[in-house]
């Protein structure tokens, strides 16, 4: 017991209650995140037009369908939970089951919790993108952080449940949806961010040679610049997920041996410098 890890500061016999809890409070938040939506839409069309207005709304629509599916993620994970303390606590009480199996029980909160936080901050940034106060980049990475804390929500239930169970199937399926809703929502942004920055097109034509000599200068010490930052922000991404991947690992349980696993990282992208032209 003294060797179990900490990672909740509550009673044994409270996390069946923690459970409930959190996946009410995941599925308030999902409704909550489609009301706000909704009000974007409608400010959206009140208070921009033509490009602006087309982009804010697909960017808008592709949330709205990720939030249904990530709802429906929800209620059929509950229902696969519901079954799985069914089948597996025998004679024992539902919290008897859940303190039984804490640290899978721990493992399902901390799913539940990531999913809820994810469609929250989605929301929050595509509220700054329509305000035209965020940015692009901050709708992308909420999309990938519910991907990945769906797939979570899907191991952490996978672990006890029957390989023969339909709502395993269903909530699988229900991940691969909010796979590709995420997907649509990247798209959506990315298309619609250079749908905006087309409208701000360079026009160089009535620069003199001189001042397109110091402008091209000026871009390369920039670009040298930012090439140091993004190496910078590159380690730091990777010590931070180090990181995470320690206190996280403390609180994963696997079906086959029962110790603690950090996830593995993902793949970085392979990004290559673009050449610099060379002056003759």
């Amino acid at each position: 017991q003294e060797l179990r890890p900490k990672s909740l500061d509550i009673k044994q016999e409270e996390l069946g209650d923690m459970v409930e809890k959190e996946m009410a409070s995941t599925s308030e938040a999902i409704e909550d995140a489609v009301r706000r939506i909704e009000e974007m839409m409608s400010q959206a069309r009140n208070e921009s037009s033509g490009v602006k207005l087309e982009v804010n709304e697909r960017i808008l629509n592709s949330c709205t369908d990720l939030m249904k599916a990530i709802r429906l993620l929800v209620t059929t994970s509950t229902n696969l939970q519901k079954e799985i303390v069914e089948s597996g606590r025998g004679a024992a009480t539902t919290q008897e089951f859940y303190a039984k199996n804490s640290r899978w029980t721990e493992g399902l909160i901390s799913a539940s919790k990531a999913v809820g936080w994810g469609a929250t901050q989605l929301v929050e940034a595509a509220d700054r993108v329509v305000l035209h106060t965020g940015k692009y980049e901050e709708l992308i990475v909420c999309s990938h952080e519910i991907a990945a804390s769906t797939a979570q929500l899907v191991a952490a239930s996978k672990v006890k449940a029957e390989k023969s169970s339909r709502n395993l199937a269903r909530l699988q399926e229900c991940s691969r949806n909010v796979n590709e809703m995420a997907a649509n929502v990247v798209a959506s942004t990315k298309s619609g961010q250079e749908q905006i920055e087309e409208k701000d097109t360079m026009d160089f034509s009535g620069m003199s040679l001189i001042k397109l000599k110091k402008e091209e200068m000026e871009t390369q010490v920039k670009v040298l610049e930012l090439e140091k930052r993004l190496e910078g922000e590159r380690v730091r991404l990777g010590e931070l997920r180090k990181q995470h991947y320690v206190l996280a690992g403390g609180c994963e349980d696997t079906p086959e041996d029962g110790e603690a696993r950090p996830a593995p990282a993902p793949r970085r992208g392979i990004l290559k410098k673009p050449p610099i032209a060379q002056k003759p």
